[in-house]
């Protein structure tokens, strides 16, 4: 439950828009990103497909880091 994936998006070294998991949509940190936050938590394929990474990404790499021994 406290694995999170996140994917930000920086522009000259300003981050301007984040997908986190924990929210489960996009949060913009400038006027372009917000506006595109906006348009892109619309698009039900979009947010699915980031919620998707979770499991494919995070998920399926959790024992490389957590492995009991």
């Amino acid at each position: 439950k406290d694995i999170q994936f996140i994917r930000s998006i920086y522009y000259n070294k300003l981050e301007i828009i984040r997908f986190t998991s924990s929210l489960g949509r996009f949060v913009g940190y400038t006027e372009y990103g917000v506006m595109n936050a906006e348009r892109w938590n619309k698009d039900t394929s979009i947010i699915g497909a980031m919620a998707a990474q979770r499991e494919g990404y995070c998920m399926n790499n959790i024992g490389i880091d957590y492995e009991t021994a």
